[in-house]
C-alpha cells in the first residue's frame, strides 16, 4: 500500500507540474509538497510590470521594494545586483560595529556639515509616501526599522542636496513648520537615535548622521511638522530632520522613515495615537506592493504566532529576535542550540539577506545543495557561494526551509525568500554567513517576504502571519 501511495503522490505533483506550464499567472501553479515546493522558474524573477497585491483593509501606507516598477522613483532601469549587495554589506557592517559596541564614530571629523559616513541603509529596502507640512506635500522614504530619525531634504539646501524624484520639502511653505530650539531636551537627547552629538546654528537645533557606505550622509536642522499618514491620520508636532547638507548614495528617495526602538522614532512619537503597534507585509516578488500599518486595531493578530522581542543590549535601537533552529525539506538541522543563544540575531527591515552563524549556515548550505543536487551548480556571486544556473529549466523544485524561534514558533519560509535571482539564469541561496561565531545573526526582509510580520512592542513580541500580503 505504501508504494502505491508514493505512486499516486508522484503522478499528481507530475501532472500539476504539467499544467503549470500551461498557466498564465506563475504564482498560481505553485505546487506545495510534504517537504519541497514545485514552481516555475519565471516566478522568481521579477517583472518589470507592477503587480499590484490585495492588501490589508486597514492598511495606511504602502510598501514598495525601491526598484520596484510600482515604485514612483522607477525609471525603467533593471535592477543591479551586484549594488543593491555591496549596499546590503555596508549596512550588515554598521550593524554590527553598532551590536559589537565598536565605535564608528572614530573617523567622523567634529564638523556638522562635513561628516563621514558610518552605516547603510540597506540595499533591498522598502518606500513609502508619506505626507509632511501644512498643506501636505507627498514624499517618498525609505522605510527602516534600523533607524531612528526621520528626515527628509529641505530647501533652500544649503550646503547640498543630492537629486530626488519629488520637489523637495521647502518648511517656508508650511505654517506648521517650527524648528526647534538647542535648549530643548529633546535636542540634547539627540545622539541616542543620530550617534551623533547635536550642535548649534545659533538657537536652532542642529542634527548629523551618516550612513556605512562611508559615503552617505544627511546633517540639518532639527524641527516639528505635521506628518500626514493617510486623510485621518496625522502626527501634529512631529520631529523630524530638516536636512540641509544630504550626500552619498542616495537616490530618488526625500529621506529616511525610522521605526528604531528610539524615543526619536516615529513608533514612540506616534504612541499616544496608536500605542506602539505596527506590521508590515512584503511582497513576495519586488515587482508588487506591500502595506505598512499602524495601530493594533488594524491588525490580522489571531492568525499569527508570536515570538518575543529579545533584548539587544548593546544597542537599543534594534529588535532581537531568538532563533533556535532550522530545518531543510522538513529535517531539522543538528546545530547545537548554543550557536545562535550566545549571539543572538536581530530582526531588521532594511538588511536584504540573512546573516547566519558559519555553524548553522554551513548546515543549511550542505542540506540545501543536497536537495538541489539534480540542478547544475554555477560560480559563486558574492556573497553568496550556494548559485545554480536555472537557464534550461521551466520548473524548479525547492526544499521547504523553516525556521524555528523562541515560543516555540515555526515559520515556513515562502519560495520568494529561499533562491535570490542574480541574473536572469542563476539562481543563489538567498543567505549568508556572518564569517564570526561570535558575530550577531540578522533576520533579513527576503526571509520575510509574503508574510505580515507584526509588531506588538508593549506585549514584547514579534509576530508572523503567513500569506499576509494577499
Amino acid at each position: 500500500m505504501a508504494s502505491w501511495s508514493l505512486y499516486f503522490l508522484v503522478e499528481i505533483l507530475r501532472c500539476a507540474s504539467l499544467l503549470c506550464l500551461l498557466c498564465l499567472d506563475d504564482m498560481a501553479c505553485v505546487v506545495y509538497g510534504a517537504q519541497e515546493i514545485t514552481l516555475p522558474v519565471t516566478s522568481l524573477f521579477p517583472s518589470p510590470i507592477c503587480k499590484a497585491s490585495t492588501s490589508n483593509a486597514n492598511s495606511t501606507l504602502k510598501l514598495v521594494h525601491k526598484n520596484s516598477p510600482c515604485s514612483p522613483l522607477f525609471n525603467g532601469e533593471p535592477v543591479n545586483h551586484t549594488q543593491l549587495l555591496l549596499e546590503d554589506i555596508a549596512r550588515v557592517k554598521w550593524i554590527r560595529s553598532k551590536i559589537s559596541g565598536a565605535s564608528a564614530a572614530n573617523s567622523l571629523k567634529d564638523s556638522a556639515v562635513s561628516i563621514t559616513a558610518k552605516y547603510g541603509a540597506g540595499g533591498g529596502s522598502y518606500l513609502a509616501t508619506i505626507g509632511l507640512g501644512t498643506p501636505k506635500k507627498d514624499l517618498t522614504l525609505l522605510f527602516d526599522t534600523g533607524s531612528a530619525l526621520t528626515w527628509t531634504q529641505c530647501e533652500p539646501c544649503a550646503v547640498s542636496c543630492y537629486s530626488q524624484a519629488e520637489p523637495i520639502f521647502d518648511p517656508s511653505q508650511s505654517s506648521s513648520y517650527a524648528n526647534i530650539s538647542c535648549s530643548a531636551p529633546s535636542c540634547t537627547q539627540l545622539p541616542s537615535g543620530t550617534a551623533r552629538p547635536s550642535r548649534c546654528s545659533g538657537s536652532t537645533c542642529v542634527y548629523a548622521t551618516g550612513y556605512g557606505d562611508q559615503e552617505s550622509f544627511t546633517v540639518g536642522f532639527f524641527a516639528t511638522e505635521t506628518l500626514t499618514l493617510s486623510s485621518t491620520d496625522a502626527i501634529t508636532s512631529f520631529e523630524f530632520g530638516c536636512g540641509q547638507n544630504n550626500g552619498g548614495r542616495f537616490k530618488g528617495f526625500a529621506g529616511l522613515f525610522g521605526l528604531a526602538r528610539d524615543w526619536i522614532s516615529f513608533l514612540e512619537q506616534s504612541a499616544t495615537k496608536y500605542g506602539r503597534y505596527f506590521s508590515y507585509c512584503l511582497p513576495p516578488s519586488t515587482s508588487s506592493t506591500g502595506y505598512l500599518t499602524f495601530g493594533m486595531g488594524s491588525m490580522t493578530s489571531a492568525s499569527a504566532s508570536f515570538t518575543p522581542i529579545s533584548m539587544v543590549s548593546q544597542s537599543s535601537l534594534f529588535y532581537g529576535i531568538d532563533i533556535t533552529g532550522i530545518s531543510v525539506g522538513g529535517k531539522p538541522l543538528s546545530i547545537p542550540s548554543t550557536v545562535f543563544s550566545n549571539v543572538g540575531s536581530v530582526i531588521d527591515s532594511g538588511t536584504t539577506v540573512t546573516q547566519l552563524p558559519p555553524t548553522a549556515y554551513s548546515a543549511l548550505r550542505s542540506a540545501f545543495r543536497q536537495a538541489m543536487s539534480n540542478y547544475r551548480m554555477s560560480a559563486p556571486a558574492s556573497p553568496f557561494d550556494t548559485c545554480y544556473d536555472l537557464s534550461g529549466s521551466t520548473m524548479v523544485t525547492v526544499p521547504v526551509i523553516t525556521f524555528s524561534f523562541r515560543g516555540p514558533i515555526d515559520v515556513q519560509l515562502d519560495p520568494s525568500g529561499v533562491l535570490f535571482p542574480v541574473t536572469q539564469s542563476q539562481m543563489c541561496l538567498a543567505f549568508s554567513s556572518t564569517g564570526d561565531e561570535t558575530a550577531f545573526g540578522i533576520y533579513g526582509n527576503i526571509q520575510q517576504r509574503s508574510f505580515e510580520v507584526v509588531y506588538d512592542v508593549p506585549g514584547g513580541r514579534i509576530g508572523f502571519r503567513a500569506k499576509g500580503c494577499s
